[in-house]
């Protein structure tokens, strides 16, 4: 089954999931962050040649270009889809041999798609008869563990899921690993497919994404986010030490175990002023500028009774396009607050991310060619602090010091899977930024009017007080949420 919306638009009816029969299968929930968000590209995608073979993907590819010529000039393959997921099973399919799909062909044709595959990669498949192979990219850049019990195993994004499901969680799968289980779940067969480079998860997942009883290559997510609330709160005592905070406040919801901290590392009360209305999706992750700010609206309301003549320190997981954040200190200072303080427990987001994170076009992102001095204008705030990325490092290498290196490609530009190519990011502005809209499944291009220039993103320049510290520039170099068996 396939469509729209959330798992719950989907499957409606208990009767839908007592359709799905069988001992093995997969699952994918996905936003769009490259091709289109239409049905036709809901995943899993299917193919019937060489043998029944579904896949889920947890990623973006940067090489799409190349690979669709490959696909139709040597493997002789129709492209039905914008989607990259449909060219990774194009790969796999073409090099699996129907002969003889045993273990060590499957892991063949995995090592084939890691060749020729450059970008961010998470990837389960459902093979008619043989089972269910997960493997991850060189980098390892988006999560994907194991986990087993009595009668089958599992492979999924997040360890949380291997709890929920009553199996015992068993390891990571490693950067440029494979693992195959068997269609009877007696077996599971691991498989390093390419040679391991510099791992690199990334941080992202710890700062947003993840739930926070998750725990990934090796580090809680809650521990990380605690750290990064400590981080954050000595950083606003360095940065503003005469500002006097009456409550620290919590952007529901992901930004909750950060702010406890906060607020404890500060001596100041935490208080829940914010409600959330429990039936909106998150707005960083809905497509379309008009959408998020329609939604936003009815996503949060204060409490008045406890916001009316204080001092408000805001602190939220991450500042990303500013349409929250200026809403939120709106209805700040409309119930009440003498002042709107906003602290962000990620660093400013000032580049494109092309791993499967919808950011597209640095001009979209609100710390783009701005400092703090800028977005705390921008969004009305007194004054905004941002982590800093030494400290978001530390505070996740804190949990687990054996994680050495992660892609900060959003903060720091530095894109580790390899170069991108030539116009990489004006092809992924046309199609996938704020300038682009849903025709018929596809897009087309209108005049968008940036508060910057349109160039590729440069590092900020400025001078004089509150400047933030040059960032590298754009290097050359390169996953959409998970899934689960």
């Amino acid at each position: 089954m396939q469509g729209n919306g959330l798992v719950s638009d989907v499957f409606k009816q208990e009767k839908d999931v007592q359709r799905l029969v069988g001992r093995y299968g997969i699952g994918h929930v996905r936003y769009p962050t490259a091709g289109s968000s239409s049905d036709s590209e809901s995943q899993p995608f299917y193919t019937n040649s060489p043998l029944g073979i579904s896949l889920g993907h947890n990623g973006n590819l940067t090489n799409t270009e190349a690979l669709r010529v490959w696909c139709r000039t040597e493997a002789h393959r129709q492209v039905n889809t914008e989607s990259d997921s449909e060219l990774i099973l194009i790969v796999f399919s073409h090099f699996l041999d129907v002969n003889k799909p045993s273990p060590q062909n499957v892991f063949d044709a995995v090592e084939k798609c890691m060749e020729m595959c450059q970008g961010a990669f998470a990837i389960v498949m459902s093979i008619c008869n043989v089972g269910i192979v997960g493997f991850r990219d060189p980098h390892g850049i988006r999560p994907m563990c194991v986990g087993e019990r009595h009668d089958g195993a599992m492979v999924t994004s997040e360890s949380v899921a291997i709890e929920v499901a009553g199996f015992r969680f068993t390891r990571d799968v490693a950067p440029g690993e494979a693992v195959l289980l068997s269609v009877n779940g007696g077996t599971i067969a691991w498989h390093q497919c390419v040679t391991p480079v510099t791992m690199s998860p990334c941080i992202f997942e710890y700062v947003y994404f993840a739930r926070p009883d998750s725990v990934i290559d090796g580090a809680s997510v809650y521990e990380a986010r605690m750290h990064m609330g400590d981080r954050l709160a000595r950083r606003i005592q360095a940065l503003h030490p005469t500002s006097k905070d009456d409550i620290v406040v919590p952007v529901p919801s992901t930004s909750r175990v950060s702010a406890v901290q906060c607020a404890i590392t500060l001596g100041v009360p935490y208080v829940e002023g914010l409600t959330r209305n429990r039936y909106t999706g998150r707005t960083f992750i809905m497509p379309g500028q008009k959408k998020r700010v329609n939604s936003v609206r009815m996503k949060l309301n204060p409490v008045s009774a406890v916001i009316r003549g204080k001092a408000v320190l805001l602190v939220d997981d991450s500042i990303v396009r500013g349409t929250t954040s200026r809403h939120i200190v709106e209805i700040m200072r409309a119930a009440g607050a003498t002042a709107v303080y906003f602290a962000s427990a990620a660093p400013a987001i000032r580049y494109p991310n092309v791993y499967g994170i919808d950011m597209p076009t640095s001009t979209e992102l609100i710390a783009y060619n701005r400092d703090e001095l800028d977005v705390a204008e921008a969004i009305g705030a007194d004054w905004v602090v941002y982590q800093s990325i030494p400290d978001l490092v530390a505070a996740v290498r804190t949990v687990n010091p054996a994680l050495r290196a992660f892609d900060m490609s959003c903060f720091d530009g530095v894109y580790c899977a390899g170069p991108l190519p030539v116009g990489y990011f004006e092809k992924l502005r046309a199609e996938r930024g704020e300038g682009a809209v849903a025709v018929n499944g596809g897009v087309s291009s209108k005049t968008l009017v940036p508060h910057a220039s349109q160039s590729t993103p440069t590092k900020v320049t400025r001078a004089g007080a509150g400047a933030p510290t040059p960032e590298p520039p754009v290097r050359p170099g390169t996953a959409s949420p998970g899934f689960a068996m």
